[in-house]
């Protein structure tokens, strides 16, 4: 059977986040991006009254 009391105690502060602050950062870059084409492609409809 599983020793569940014996763990260890949590730090806070103690993540090394860099991963996570990368893997964001590209999300929001990645997220910007598909939003500005998908604005120029409804510009581009709206001028060619497509």
């Amino acid at each position: 059977m599983a020793d569940y009391d014996n763990k260890p105690e949590a730090t806070q502060g103690s993540m090394d986040l860099t991963d996570h602050k990368k893997t964001f950062a590209g999300f929001i870059r990645g997220s910007t991006w598909i939003i500005v084409g998908a604005l120029a492609v409804l510009v581009f409809m709206a001028l060619t009254n497509a």
